[in-house]
């Protein structure tokens, strides 16, 4: 009798327990000190700006604004990913052009547009 009831309850503990969702940009989470690659560190860029546009932080124009420059720069905490966005259709002229930082291995660290 005790293995049916700790069968039944290991078969029903899933339908209990909570389930882990990822948000957008959620793929661009690593561990580790291995260096990201641009291409990886240009995807997960990709992926944060959607999310901003989607969440409201950044107006929809946004959505389709270019990459402009992507480099390795020296952040406080050592190498950082510097993404820049351009996007001309802004309604703010002060705010055309948009910085989104990653750490070297690619985690986000902020968004910006002042770029620093």
């Amino acid at each position: 009798m005790k293995s049916i009831l700790l069968s039944v309850a290991l078969l029903a503990l899933p339908a209990f327990s909570p389930v882990a969702l990822a948000d957008v940009g959620g793929s661009c989470h690593f561990h580790g000190k291995k260096p990201a690659t641009e291409a990886v560190v240009t995807d997960c860029a990709n992926q944060r700006r959607a999310a901003l546009v989607k969440s409201g932080k950044l107006e929809s124009s946004w959505q389709a604004a270019k990459l402009e420059k992507l480099e390795l720069v020296d952040g406080k905490k050592g190498k950082e990913w510097k993404v820049a966005f351009s996007n001309p259709a802004a309604t703010d002229k002060s705010k055309q052009t948009l910085y989104i930082f990653f750490s070297h291995p690619g985690n986000f660290i902020a968004a910006n547009f002042t770029g620093q």
